[in-house]
C-alpha cells in the first residue's frame, strides 16, 4: 500500500509531542532573535565607530555562513573551549544568532525610516539615548517592520528541522526515526508536511492580525 491511514493514525501522537519541541525551538529562537537583532541594529547605529565597525561585521559574518555550520559549531566546537551546551540550548542559540543578525537589519531600516525631526525633537528635549529609543523611536520604527519580521519567523519555523543533525528529537528527527523503524516513509514525512503547511499559515495568519492591531493603536493614537 502506498498510503496506510491505520499507520497515518498510530504515529500521529508520536508526531504530535515531536511539534511540541519544534513549536518550543522556533518560539525561543524567534524571542532570542527578536531581542537580540534589535541591540545588534542598534548597535551599528552608534556613532561610535569600535561599537558600529565590529557589530556590522560580525552581523554581516552571521547573515554570510550557514546557518547548519553554526549550529555545529556551537554544539561540537564549543565544547573544546570548555562549553558543553545541550542539543536543544545550543541549536536555540544558532537558529537565534543567526536569524538575530537577517531581523537587525530589518530593524535597522525601520529604525532609520523614523524622521529625522523625531530625532532632533529627542535631543533639543534633552532625553537620554534610553528613553529616546525607548519611547520615541522604537514605537515609531517596530510597526512598519512587523511583516518583514513575521516572513523571519516563518523561515526560522521551517529551519528547524536542521536542529536534527545534532540529534535534537524534534519533528523531522522523530519522523525519520519511525521511518527507519517501519521502513515506511510517506505517512510520517507527508504528516509533517502537512504540520508544517498548517502552522506556517496559522503563523502568517496571526502576523497579519497584529499588523492590523498595531496599525489600529498607531490611528487611534495620532488621533489624540
Amino acid at each position: 500500500m502506498f498510503w496506510d491511514w491505520n499507520y497515518a493514525w498510530e504515529i500521529l501522537p508520536t508526531l504530535m509531542r515531536a511539534s511540541v519541541v519544534t513549536i518550543q525551538a522556533t518560539l525561543l529562537g524567534f524571542l532570542l532573535a527578536a531581542i537580540l537583532g534589535l541591540v545588534l541594529a542598534i548597535a551599528r547605529m552608534s556613532r561610535t565607530v569600535w561599537i558600529s565597525v565590529p557589530t556590522a561585521a560580525a552581523v554581516e559574518f552571521i547573515r554570510s555562513t550557514p546557518v547548519l555550520i553554526q549550529i555545529f559549531f556551537i554544539f561540537f566546537v564549543f565544547p573544546e573551549f570548555g562549553l558543553v551546551l545541550p542539543a536543544m540550548t545550543a541549536g536555540v542559540i544558532a537558529l537565534g544568532l543567526h536569524y538575530g543578525a537577517y531581523c537587525s537589519e530589518v530593524y535597522r531600516a525601520g529604525l532609520e525610516n523614523v524622521p529625522k525631526g523625531q530625532w532632533e525633537a529627542s535631543i533639543a528635549l534633552n532625553l537620554n539615548p534610553f528613553i529616546t529609543y525607548r519611547d520615541i523611536i522604537i514605537p515609531q520604527a517596530i510597526p512598519p517592520v512587523v511583516p518583514a519580521l513575521g516572513n523571519y519567523l516563518v523561515a526560522l519555523f521551517k529551519e528547524t528541522p536542521l536542529l536534527s543533525a545534532i540529534a535534537v528529537l524534534e519533528l523531522m528527527q522523530t519522523a525519520k526515526i519511525l521511518g527507519s523503524q517501519s521502513f515506511r516513509y510517506v505517512e510520517p514525512i507527508t504528516l509533517v508536511g502537512a504540520f508544517f503547511l498548517i502552522m506556517s499559515l496559522v503563523a502568517a495568519a496571526l502576523i497579519r492580525q497584529v499588523e492590523a492591531w498595531l496599525n489600529r493603536t498607531l490611528r487611534i493614537g495620532a488621533g489624540r
